[in-house]
């Protein structure tokens, strides 16, 4: 395959071309689904490639792409038709692509994961989730479960006509288990480990979440939230947890500060952003505690690569520095407009897909302490954590975000938990209310397999970073 994508090189380093690349990704994917005990679902899918190839041509992209990646003639007639496109396309576009030449990057990476789930077999993946979800039930309360995981594979060939080629192999896996409580009035869930459980790496992944032993934790918290009270305050201290305050950092600071939206260039599907191109360098976006940066180099998080998908090598740029808005993610069309550098977060889900601006790894600095610390330092609050429901507007601004479960906190003890604590805010308000973020001990980082975005749509692999961290005297729901 890499002397294919060398020949498809050649082809498009013709000087009518200002800029061209091909990328070429084979991906496996696996699901085993379990519900209330019994298998309902194994699904596979083995070597499922394509090669896309995008071309720059008088400051407008031409793209096209195929699966029939064995045929010569279907090779050809995509890089006709990216051509072509690229022809036809700058006939009516105004504000024509500048791209800033780079260096040419050699790299190759491939992770190995400790277990890999494409080797093992099936009866030992298949036998480890129907003992967890047995245990999830036979309990009365308990009318409803489920385990479920995804694993995913893919190779990746990224080349371009700067001198570019790389490759690269990763291992992802998305684990989790669920229960539903009732008592004939209402319902609970409960989940483990929560919204963002993906990870880098392989089954070890899975058994590092200890599903056996969380099970009855969950069963006990989800039948337990049934006659748990709800918030009363109208404001509260908030001690987030690392595993939904990872989805708040990816709603209201990672889209937010994706470039792409501040241009109009993604506003239908998944909105635009409050960002303002004035705002770099001094807007205030949270407290000073605050630093959240984009590290691509980071290989413990599903976004890391050698360079992304416009050939920009892995970085780590601060987003927010100290609270200030420093930097966006950008790429090499969009950095210039700003005054900023390319920051290499332009990526594709599948070799199929039209690179967009991505997050890959957006991470908040650790601060100091322990968590078991924060809580001990807290008169008065909530610990919460595990995503419930979530809603934010078109511009990244007003939110309102609800967790599972919540555990209150008087004289720095917990108590007590409520029932799924709703808590909302205005983005730069609400980070500059963060008094405490928690130490590198406690700093994990966070995936998901499904951030949405593009048109067609694309869903991506990507991490956030974080401790769990508390924000001061936030709005919080009334009542029950």
């Amino acid at each position: 395959m890499k002397e294919l994508i060398k020949k498809i090189i050649d082809q498009i380093s013709i000087p009518e071309i200002t800029f061209g690349d091909v990328r070429y990704t084979s991906s496996d994917f696996q699901s085993i689904f379990f519900e209330k005990g019994n298998l309902k679902q194994l699904l596979k899918e083995k070597n499922d490639e394509a090669i896309g190839v995008r071309v720059l041509i008088n400051g407008c992209w031409g793209f096209a792409s195929t699966s029939l990646t064995s045929q010569p003639s279907e090779i050809d007639r995509i890089i006709k038709k990216a051509i072509t496109n690229a022809k036809h396309g700058s006939l009516f576009k105004t504000n024509k692509v500048i791209y800033t030449p780079l260096k040419p990057t050699i790299a190759s990476y491939r992770f190995e994961p400790e277990e890999n789930p494409f080797t093992m077999s099936e009866e030992e993946k298949i036998s480890y989730f129907e003992k967890v979800s047995k245990l999830l039930t036979g309990h009365e309360k308990i009318v409803y479960s489920y385990t479920d995981c995804n694993f995913f594979k893919q190779y990746k060939i990224y080349a371009n006509t700067e001198g570019t080629f790389t490759d690269s192999v990763v291992y992802d896996v998305m684990p989790d288990m669920f229960v539903l409580s009732s008592d004939g009035n209402h319902t609970f869930s409960r989940t483990w480990p929560g919204h963002m459980g993906a990870r880098r790496g392989g089954f070890e992944k899975v058994r590092a979440f200890r599903f056996e032993e969380n099970t009855e934790r969950i069963i006990k918290e989800a039948i337990d939230l049934l006659s748990a009270p709800a918030i009363e305050d109208e404001r509260a201290d908030l001690i987030i947890g690392g595993g939904h305050l990872a989805l708040q950092i990816h709603e209201s600071i990672g889209h937010a500060t994706e470039a792409d939206r501040i241009f109009g260039m993604e506003i239908s599907y998944a909105g635009k952003t409050f960002v303002k191109k004035n705002m770099l360098g001094n807007f205030k976006y949270g407290s000073e505690i605050v630093t959240i940066y984009n590290d691509s180099t980071l290989e413990g998080g599903l976004g890391y690569h050698p360079v992304d998908d416009e050939g920009v090598p892995g970085k780590k740029t601060d987003v927010i520095k100290n609270g200030i808005l420093t930097d966006l993610q950008t790429s090499r069309e969009i950095a210039p407009l700003l005054g900023l550098e390319p920051s290499s977060n332009m990526l594709a889900s599948f070799a199929s897909d039209f690179p967009l601006i991505r997050m890959t790894n957006l991470c908040l600095a650790h601060g100091h302490g322990s968590l078991d610390d924060l809580i001990k330092e807290t008169e008065k609050g909530y610990l919460v954590d595990f995503t419930k429901t979530w809603s934010i507007d078109d511009n990244r601004y007003n939110f309102q975000f609800s967790t599972e479960i919540g555990y209150k906190i008087v004289d720095g003890k917990i108590v007590g938990i409520v029932k799924e604590p709703t808590y909302y805010g205005i983005t730069p308000e609400f980070w500059a209310s963060c008094d405490r973020i928690c130490g590198a001990d406690e700093w994990e980082v966070h995936g998901t397999f499904n951030c949405g975005k593009g048109e067609p749509g694309q869903v991506m692999h990507l991490s956030h970073g974080t401790a769990p961290a508390r924000f001061k005297n936030v709005v919080c729901k009334v009542g029950g």
